[in-house]
């Protein structure tokens, strides 16, 4: 079955961007935030921080990783996706503690990103194989 790891990838990072969406969805009740308002207290704007970072990040790494995966390596693509996903799940339980420390998480994904373009090149390129 081609790409059944990433597909599998994709099914958990979906699942984990409706986490945010809930988290959002949490805070919004739990602070008084009625739609269509995007402003509130600190834990509010925490929680869509999260979501909106996940969602900027995802235009990266979507095409980086299937890329990756159609040209390079199903197994590669899908090792790295999950490491994207651990990544953003420290970044968003970091951000949510304290803004601060986001900055593992941030860096985790962002250079499972890289890879996966990298490796994208590297298929595309035929420089393995």
């Amino acid at each position: 079955m081609p790409f059944l790891w990433t597909s599998w990838v994709s099914v958990v990072v979906l699942m984990m961007y409706f986490w945010t969406f809930f988290v959002v969805g949490k805070a919004r009740g739990k602070h008084g935030v009625k739609a269509p308002s995007v402003d509130g207290p600190d834990d509010f704007l925490c929680a869509l921080r999260v979501q909106s970072n996940t969602v900027e990040q995802l235009v990266f790494f979507g095409p980086a990783m299937w890329l990756c995966a159609m040209w390079l390596s199903d197994h590669f693509a899908a090792i790295f996706g999950a490491i994207w996903v651990a990544g953003r799940i420290v970044y968003a339980i970091s951000y949510l503690k304290d803004p601060k420390t986001r900055g593992p998480g941030f860096v985790i994904s962002m250079l499972a990103s890289v890879v996966l373009l990298l490796g994208a090149v590297v298929g595309l390129t035929g420089l393995i194989h």
